[in-house]
């Protein structure tokens, strides 16, 4: 009765997530409401913790992210990042996705990379060169270094997740000696492949017939989109200077712990140094205020920025999906132990496997990482391995229905980055599978080196 019970609540997860993730936005935090409602008033199930801890460090990070991009620091970083690619036109295959990849890194979320998807569209056509190959590679790029970033909530979420279930002590530039490499290596394997995908525009025939039709010609070779030439304040380099500031002390205090102030912790009181988590907070909502302060930011705009809308989308959903499935692993511990634990052991790669499923079914590394890696982790699988497949938290590519997939089909004018027939087979399926495979196989060798 114990099995079918455990299967029940199961199932009501699974619907909460699937009827969520089509809903889209912030229906998957709402979906799961109804779905804890039920397990703790119908399972009667007590309910788990809230992940307040993740929650609270993604609305710091995003709240200075936000500030930025009002401030106009945003535009400069892709100022920056365009005038690189326009330098080196025939190579945008590969530095698009190097960009894209990097500042993702910087600045925590993946969703930066709307503005450069239409300006590595545009470098391509004018070389000829198939824009699906740098625009497919793009999108994927730029979800992978979320796992490579010092401030993204799922880098955080992996440091809180070991100390709470382990105790192991392992810190943000620990982690990303892994993560970081093992992230970046898919990016560039996934590149690699995409410099041969296809036809160029001037040898595809499928395109140059198309081209006939004026409507379609006009469309694609219409005005240039860029940021050359555009004259930025003062302020705005300042913001920038501010937010690259902000990260690079939040990796010199996760290296150091000597300059962390120590405080009493548990029943003991034993001296420990300040969280990350709080670090993060701390600084990234200090390094806003001084972005708010002296760069001439309109602070009733912030809220209304795309970073600020899609993080607190994201930290909506976390907050309902996590707090739904730790209410039912922290239930049945006991019985998830007994039945999994020796298969977790014997098959680590079940794991990654589930990640990879549950993160495309959260539409989230962070949400992904909060409901599998806890639960792993408690049903005995190595913290070593949890790190080295960081990277497959991100499966959220396998239907292309994620904002900047859909945002790169919509920037390319020549078709070429597509949704094919039977949906599956669309422009990001391989670069996504060749970049996640990679950062597993490499992040697991670089963890067994490095922390094992």
């Amino acid at each position: 009765m114990s099995a079918v019970v455990i299967v029940l609540e199961i199932v009501i997860i699974l619907a909460c997530l699937l009827v969520g993730a089509h809903k889209g936005g912030i229906a998957l935090g709402l979906i799961s409401g109804i779905g804890l409602v039920v397990l703790v008033f119908g399972f009667r199930l007590e309910p788990g913790e809230p992940p307040v801890s993740v929650i609270l460090t993604i609305l710091a990070v995003i709240g200075c992210a936000a500030t930025l991009q009002q401030s106009g620091g945003l535009d400069v970083m892709m100022q920056f990042a365009e005038k690189l690619l326009r330098r080196h036109p025939e190579q945008v295959t590969l530095l698009g996705p190097l960009v894209t990849w990097t500042l993702t890194v910087l600045c925590g979320t993946g969703h930066v990379v709307y503005t450069m998807l239409p300006i590595i569209a545009d470098i391509s056509i004018k070389k000829d060169i198939r824009p699906e190959r740098p625009m497919a590679a793009s999108s994927v790029a730029a979800q992978m270094g979320v796992t490579a970033s010092p401030v993204s909530v799922a880098t955080v979420s992996v440091v809180s997740i070991l100390a709470d279930n382990t105790g192991v002590g392992w810190s943000v530039p620990q982690i990303l000696m892994v993560s970081v490499p093992a992230s970046l290596s898919g990016v560039l394997l996934a590149a690699l492949w995409s410099m041969r995908r296809g036809k160029d525009l001037d040898k595809d025939e499928e395109f140059q017939a198309r081209l006939a039709d004026p409507e379609f010609r006009a469309n694609v070779y219409s005005g240039s989109e860029t940021l050359i030439g555009k004259v930025f304040p003062r302020e705005a380099y300042r913001a920038t200077a501010i937010f690259l500031g902000a990260i690079a002390v939040v990796v010199v205090l996760g290296a150091i712990e000597k300059l962390r102030p120590l405080f009493p912790t548990g029943d003991a009181g034993e001296l420990e140094p300040l969280s990350m988590n709080l670090v993060i907070q701390m600084v990234m909502l200090a390094a806003g205020a001084l972005i708010l302060l002296t760069c001439r930011v309109d602070a009733g705009r912030i809220a209304s920025t795309a970073v600020f809308k899609s993080g607190a989308t994201a930290m909506f959903s976390i907050f309902g999906v996590a707090w739904m499935t730790e209410t039912v692993v922290s239930a049945h511990l006991d019985s998830l132990e007994s039945g999994l634990a020796g298969m977790l052991a014997d098959h680590v790669w079940a794991y990654a496997i589930v990640l990879f499923i549950i993160g495309k079914l959260v539409n989230s590394q962070a949400a992904g990482l909060l409901i599998v890696a806890p639960m792993a982790l408690q049903l005995g699988v190595d913290p070593v391995v949890v790190v080295g497949f960081i990277g497959a938290s991100y499966g959220y590519f396998i239907l292309p229905t994620y904002p900047s997939d859909l945002a790169a089909i919509g920037f390319d004018p020549t078709g070429t980055t597509r949704i094919g027939k039977y949906i599956v087979n669309h422009s990001f399926l391989v670069p996504g599978l060749i970049g996640v495979a990679t950062s597993c196989l490499v992040g697991t060798a670089l963890a067994r080196l490095l922390l094992g």
